[in-house]
């Protein structure tokens, strides 16, 4: 790989358009956003413009943010996504962008870069042992357009997307909404089912009973999710498939708490704002873990076989998740709530 390459802004003027370019999986082009937003408010005047992927669209599509959204398609097909890329190339040149943030850094997405010539850029740090949001913070200020922060004051488009399929669902408002995400990609990076069932009844006794529980997400999860409400019952709202990424999104902002897995819907929880727990099984935590005062994080780390990023354990027992218990889970979960000085209601 080439090193990283950085051209940073050197006018006393502010720029006038600005693209910002994210082609990776639906969590890393969510991580992108609170970052964006804070740089939207620190140049109220220039133009903001985001390319992504076909299928990771709909979020920014929807967000009261970017003034363009272009969307790449060719799905995981390097040489496809090349032939889209050159198609909207010509859209892109007539943009005239003086800054490209390169928040991906790949062969397609410096092709683009160095065909479009901007006056200024600057690109993804891919390497170093460093979460996602903090290099893509870093990434921002390399381009020379001053220090940026996470911003979660997100406006959409639709002011009421993800109510309607909440109402439909059950979603009483007057209660608290906690939402389970077994939704790891790998069985090593699964909680068991009973540890989520056993801290849902932790948090109805200890905490508030008046709690309704949703899992959001995609069919991938469908069995996990239906064996939950096999024992919550109509205490659990099952939302899976029954939303578009950015109703999903959307949704997410009514959360009282969202103990998740490593996963997309885990990064649009804190990205949100929203207080977030995450359980790291054999992801490395240095990279994906959750940024900000309204999230905590258990990890492998501190085992010698930790952040194997492995598919399946050498052990058998998946140890470095099925030793944090629900009661230990449920603890971590109310010091976060107690330490951003809430009770369990959307605050």
């Amino acid at each position: 790989m080439e090193p990283r390459e950085i051209k940073p802004w050197s006018f006393q003027h502010q720029p006038q358009r600005v693209l910002a370019i994210r082609l990776q999986a639906l969590g890393d082009t969510i991580i992108t956003l609170p970052y964006l937003q804070s740089l939207k408010e620190k140049l109220p005047h220039t133009q903001i413009d985001f390319l992504t992927r076909e299928e990771v669209a709909d979020i920014p599509q929807q967000l009261d943010l970017f003034d363009h959204v272009f969307a790449i398609g060719g799905g995981r097909d390097v040489e496809s996504q090349f032939q889209s890329a050159h198609a909207l190339l010509p859209h892109l040149m007539q943009q005239g962008y003086d800054v490209i943030l390169d928040l991906q850094r790949n062969d397609l997405s410096r092709f683009i870069r160095r065909t479009l010539q901007p006056a200024c850029y600057s690109e993804f740090d891919r390497f170093s042992p460093q979460a996602a949001g903090e290099r893509t913070r870093l990434t921002i200020e390399a381009a020379g357009l001053g220090s940026v922060e996470i911003n979660s004051k997100f406006k959409w488009k639709q002011l009421e997307l993800g109510i309607d399929v909440l109402r439909h669902h059950g979603w009483r408002e007057d209660f608290d909404l906690v939402i389970l995400n077994p939704a790891g990609l790998f069985v090593t990076r699964h909680w068991p089912l009973d540890n989520y069932i056993e801290f849902a009844h932790l948090w109805l006794k200890a905490y508030n009973p008046c709690t309704q529980f949703a899992v959001v997400g995609v069919g991938q999860i469908a069995d996990r999710a239906r064996a939950l409400q096999m024992t919550l019952g109509d205490g659990l709202l099952n939302l899976v498939d029954q939303t578009t990424a950015a109703e999903a999104f959307a949704i997410v902002r009514h959360a009282a708490l969202v103990l998740s897995e490593d996963s997309g819907l885990m990064h649009m929880a804190w990205v949100s704002g929203r207080p977030t727990l995450a359980l790291f099984g054999s992801t490395r935590s240095d990279w994906a873990r959750p940024l900000g005062e309204h999230a905590l994080y258990l990890d492998s780390s501190d085992l010698t076989c930790g952040n194997c990023m492995q598919a399946t354990c050498q052990f058998g027992d998946v140890r470095c998740l099925t030793r944090y218990t629900p009661a230990a889970v449920f603890e971590h979960a109310r010091s976060l709530l107690c330490r951003l000085g809430h009770s369990a209601s959307r605050s």
